[in-house]
């Protein structure tokens, strides 16, 4: 046994009841930590966070059964030859050893052939897995915790609504200029008309304040101006905490082209592509983009409410409308969103895995702008998506034309759905009792049936009553004078 590796029948049977017992421990104390964190979402009434943390759950368990198969996989995969120079092609590093060098199958190399992938790299690929599942969970805490932090400052803004300063401020018996109001002095200036300029000021918005009082105050007003009455004393706050809550359930979830995406990652990992120059920007890019349309889209619906009314009640009032967003889609961003936090925790997973493996310096980072680049603009896009773009998006969502199912709270959705099942099935027993009766009655058509009960004429004069009354209370909302003969048609209805 000095030249290779000691097996399980040949080590210490304490040493591998120890590393069993070691991972049971773990393994329990990861359920168990899940199964307090379920509980305390149930105390707080966070049933969508609770969906979240089951697709988060779910991912795991895909990630599981991916390392669960390379294990199985691993001798098969091993004696899968390819030819040396198609395995010398595509290398992530210049000057790799070899492929030869690392064949451990010897039916590939009596061939002449080099394995598909060697048993180290096997558990090279495993460790990324586990790394993966690490990033992935990581990466979804930090998205929550920093989403609740931004919050917490919309928390103060909502309390203020109800003071009477702010009720005074807002009074629609007060008329003021679209200009004058904080919401118009914030948006409407000189460079807001030139399409160019805009989106370059609303570029660096998102950097120094992306949601200010004024933003969040009119936004408020114009959707509940939309949906409700004026006077409605309704929480806008605690409905934003809900769309995040559904919002963040959509975004920890690994759907099928963020796999292949990620997939498309490690193939361009080769040389020569220079993929850590340019693929870590992708996410970058396309998250910067969306937080400048969502600024845009703001002070596109100021600029519009103005031109309607120079002079308001008030404050601006927005009004609600999907055509601000592309396509007509407001949930379009959510699915960017979505990809950028996935492949984010991707790109970061991988630069840990070759550290962990190869070293920081290795051919995968040899510079330290390729540790800055990897490493960096994943922090920056971690922390930009989950701080300003995520929440800035549950707000300026809710000016769509269509209203989110999250103006409920949990307990009336689930409500409404028991109540929906309950008439479905009402409705199915009564189709069936129906049929049961007709199938009744054509079997008993030998009998004879008793005659059945008719109004005299059909009741007509009722209905021709209630046609009398409803035109009275329509002239008189009118102001319309009457003669005295309003219907009364019946009766000159000739007699057949």
């Amino acid at each position: 046994m000095s030249n290779s590796e000691a097996s399980l029948e040949s080590t210490p049977s304490w040493a591998v009841a120890g590393v069993s017992a070691v991972l049971i421990c773990v393994a329990l104390l990861i359920e168990h930590a899940l199964h307090r964190l379920t509980l305390l979402l149930e105390r707080r009434k966070r049933k969508t966070l609770n969906r979240a943390l089951g697709h988060v759950k779910a991912e795991l368990r895909n990630l599981g059964f991916m390392s669960l198969l390379l294990t199985v996989a691993k001798q098969p995969i091993s004696k899968i030859c390819i030819p040396a120079g198609l395995g010398d092609s595509f290398l992530p590093c210049k000057d790799a050893a070899p492929p030869g060098r690392f064949t451990e199958e010897q039916s590939c190399q009596n061939k002449g052939k080099i394995s598909l992938l060697s048993s180290q790299g096997t558990q090279q690929l495993q460790i990324l897995i586990i790394v993966l599942a690490m990033f992935h969970i990581l990466s979804s805490l930090v998205t929550l915790a920093l989403g609740e932090a931004k919050m917490k400052r919309w928390k103060t803004w909502e309390e203020e609504t109800t003071t009477l300063e702010h009720q005074l401020s807002n009074d629609p018996r007060r008329l003021k200029l679209a200009r004058q109001t904080s919401f118009g002095e914030r948006h409407l200036k000189s460079w807001s008309n030139h399409h160019l300029f805009l989106w370059m000021v609303c570029f660096l918005r998102q950097f120094t304040d992306s949601v200010s009082k004024a933003d969040y105050f009119s936004l408020r007003r114009g959707f509940i101006a939309v949906h409700f009455s004026q006077d409605c004393k309704f929480e806008f706050r605690k409905f934003l905490r809900r769309s995040v809550d559904r919002d963040f359930a959509v975004v920890v979830s690994i759907s099928f082209w963020i796999w292949m995406f990620a997939v498309f990652f490690i193939f361009f990992n080769a040389y020569g592509f220079y993929s850590h120059y340019w693929l870590p920007f992708i996410p970058l890019v396309i998250l910067l983009v969306i937080g400048t349309k969502l600024e845009v889209i703001i002070t596109t619906m100021c600029l519009k409410s103005s031109n309607q009314a120079i002079v308001v009640p008030g404050t601006i009032c927005v009004e609600p409308d999907n055509s601000f967003f592309w396509f007509g889609r407001p949930r379009l961003l959510l699915h960017l969103m979505q990809f950028i936090l996935v492949q984010n925790s991707f790109q970061l997973a991988f630069f840990a895995w070759t550290w962990y493996n190869f070293g920081l310096r290795s051919c995968f980072h040899r510079e330290v702008a390729d540790v800055v680049l990897s490493f960096g603009v994943g922090i920056l896009v971690q922390l930009l998506c989950a701080y300003v773009t995520l929440p800035l998006y549950a707000l300026v969502t809710q000016m769509g034309s269509s209203m989110k199912e999250t103006i409920f709270t949990d307990e009336v959705i689930e409500s409404l759905r028991d109540w929906k099942r309950r008439a479905r099935k009402n409705v199915a027993e009564r189709r069936s009792l129906a049929s049961d009766k007709d199938e009744a009655s054509s079997s008993c058509s030998h009998t004879p049936r008793k005659p059945e009960f008719k109004y005299p004429s059909g009741r007509l004069e009722l209905l021709e009553v209630q046609r009398v009354v409803e035109e009275i209370i329509q002239h008189g909302a009118n102001n319309m004078s009457n003669d005295g003969e309003l219907s009364f048609g019946l009766w000159r209805r000739p007699i057949n």
